[in-house]
């Protein structure tokens, strides 16, 4: 405002002055009398003021004349003149015209636009560092790579853009998937710019996708101090990393440095399962039974997981079921009203045959949040009661269609990974698998984690076990359970054999057309063998059959591929004894009722006291019932 009105003074003092001067001037008399090679002019005052107007006037349109003259012979000499000048800023305006034209096509995403602009660009500006930048993203988005790595290579000889040529030839790297270039191309893009975000990400991702478990953790020290990581996500980092660092140096048989990497990941992020479960292992190994049971309760408080638990048994592996269940209670009173400590305790009174307990335990999670998981409980504990068959198969069928429960699910492409894993199999995510249900069950595992897994907290005081075809291997539950198919009853005279699995499934009937055409039928001989007992009487003593989640599965011939109605062969073990041929009954004429001579039967080993499977579609042969001793017809 001030300064305004010193400005409007200024003007009026200037054009009052300019006023004064002329009326001073038109009131003096005297004239102005230039006189030369005898002639004289006679000016008054304001004539004079005009024609010395005149003269400068005309001196100066004399000198730029001259100066014209001059540069238009310097421009005939070669030399750089306005002329020069004048034509160049033309070509500068045409070159800056044409780069940004180029800029808006890139990103438009007109490639071969881009291409065209670039190289107009680059025709009419003498700035290398513009048009090669402009060049390369054209070539980029026209995807012609191998261009544009030649210009981001023209790129690294200045100084201003030697960055920007590291960097697009590290994204040039990393589009063709080879990732050790890419991770040499982004630790001198680092060097260059420290700070710079892009680049570290990318490092970041590239060093761990590379196992640089060292490296990374030393970028994510950078990040943190930078401050572009929050506290609590750059601790959780780091305890991943230090996690694998440890895995690593543990294989490697250091198992002091291991086991101290795995008490600081697991000390920084009591939620890092695989850090906890590590840590108490080493404590294990060295004896520390107290530190290892501290580390694994304060685990499951934060968050209850399979692992934790089966690492908790590792405590002490040859312990009863009663006062493994007792040891327990510890662990699951840390976080008792979470799903998986009741499903613990569930499987612990399972193994301490407390088929009540278990039920009480499991509550009402097979209606409210049915798994495989609990509905195999379920159907254990309905077995361990001595419930109907039915109810079993019933509990079962609907395991089939059921959710499984927790799995390792990634964040970020969703995921299902059976193991945890620092970097996600399908999307190269770091630290982006949670244990959580899956939205969607269209990709699932082989076999879920909550399965086998569990077995070891099921097994007490450890017994010889039978030789099975797998051991801890739990049945698959994409078929449902047969009951045991009838058979005949043992002779009288003779000791009924103990019940014992068989090796070989019973056969089957033939049909009445197998009869007239087929070759005459024999005996269905099966093998019985000695059932494999639970491990630390694990299997429930129940009327029925030992529950199919609690016990290991016998092991069984191989199976060989048989015509229909044949009759499977008898494979008795290398040493076994033949037993004498059985005896029938002399009030069972079979075979002389049926019309066909008795057919010679080899050693076979006691029947069984089961009843014998026959196809329903077929009429049975006459026998004597194994219930009422009358023949049936």
């Amino acid at each position: 405002m001030l300064l305004s009105l010193l400005k409007i003074l200024f003007f009026f003092a200037v054009v009052l002055a300019l006023a004064l001067g002329a009326t001073w001037l038109s009131e003096t008399g005297e004239m102005l009398r230039i006189e030369y090679g005898g002639m004289e002019f006679v000016l008054t005052p304001v004539k004079a003021v005009v024609a010395l107007l005149v003269l400068v006037i005309l001196a100066w349109l004399t000198v730029k004349l001259l100066g014209l003259l001059v540069a238009f012979l310097r421009f005939l000499a070669g030399d750089e003149t306005a002329i020069n000048r004048y034509f160049a800023r033309s070509r500068e305006k045409k070159g800056y015209a044409a780069f940004a034209e180029g800029m808006l096509a890139v990103a438009s995403g007109e490639g071969k636009l881009a291409q065209d602009k670039a190289a107009k660009a680059a025709k009419y500006l003498s700035e290398p560092h513009l048009t090669n930048l402009l060049a390369a993203q054209a070539h980029e988005t026209a995807g012609d790579r191998q261009k544009a790595i030649a210009v981001y290579r023209d790129l690294l000889s200045d100084d201003r853009t030697r960055f920007v040529g590291v960097r697009g030839l590290m994204r040039q790297k990393l589009a063709e998937g080879d990732t050790h270039k890419a991770l040499l191309l982004a630790q001198k893009a680092y060097a260059l710019k420290p700070r710079h975000k892009e680049v570290q990400d990318t490092l970041l991702d590239l060093q761990t996708r590379e196992h640089d478990w060292k490296g990374a953790r030393k970028t994510l020290k950078d990040k943190k101090a930078q401050g572009d990581l929050p506290k609590d996500v750059a601790l959780r980092r780091d305890a991943v990393l230090a996690l694998q660092e440890a895995s690593e140096v543990l294989a490697k048989g250091n198992s002091i440095s291991a086991r101290e990497a795995a008490i600081s990941a697991a000390k920084a992020s009591p939620d890092l399962i695989p850090a906890a479960v590590l840590a108490a292992r080493s404590y294990i190994a060295q004896k520390d039974f107290r530190n290892a049971s501290r580390i694994l309760e304060k685990t499951w408080s934060v968050r209850p997981h399979p692992d934790v638990a089966a690492a908790y048994a590792e405590i002490v592996p040859d312990e009863t079921p009663v006062a493994r269940l007792n040891r327990f209670d510890r662990l699951i009173s840390a976080n008792r009203d979470h799903e998986e400590s009741r499903l613990l305790q569930a499987e612990l009174l399972l193994a301490a045959e407390d088929f009540p307990g278990a039920r009480r335990a499991l509550g009402d999670l097979a209606e409210r949040h049915p798994t495989v998981r609990t509905l195999s409980i379920m159907a254990a504990v309905e077995r361990g009661e001595g419930a109907d068959d039915a109810v079993v198969r019933a509990w079962l069928t609907r395991a089939l269609s059921a959710s499984r429960g927790p799995q390792w699910v990634c964040d970020k492409c969703h995921n299902v990974m059976h193991n945890w894993a620092p970097v996600c199999d399908s999307c190269n995510g770091f630290d982006t698998l949670t244990w959580r249900e899956p939205d969607t069950e269209l990709a699932r595992p082989a076999a879920s984690s909550t399965g086998s897994e569990m077995l070891p907290l099921l097994v007490g005081r450890d017994s010889k076990p039978a030789p099975t075809a797998g051991q801890g291997e739990i049945p698959d539950l994409s078929e449902p359970v047969q009951p045991h198919p009838p058979g005949p009853a043992a002779p009288e005279g003779r000791p009924a054999a103990a019940s014992r699995a068989p090796r070989v499934a019973p056969g089957m009937v033939p049909r009445e057309s197998d009869y007239d055409d087929g070759p005459e039928p024999s005996h269905t001989v099966t093998t019985p063998q000695a059932s494999a007992p639970a491990h630390g009487g694990a299997a429930p003593a129940a009327p029925a059959a030992a529950s199919p989640i609690l016990a290991p599965v016998p092991e069984t011939a191989p199976e060989e591929t048989e015509a229909p109605g044949a009759v499977p062969e008898l494979r008795l073990p290398d040493d076994a004894e033949p037993a004498p041929a059985p005896v029938l009954p002399a009030d069972v004429p079979r075979f002389e009722r049926a019309g066909r001579p008795e057919p010679a039967l080899g050693p076979t080993p006691a029947p069984l006291d089961e009843p014998r499977m026959v196809r329903p579609d077929v009429e049975p042969l006459d026998e004597p019932a194994w219930t009422e001793g009358k023949p049936r017809r």
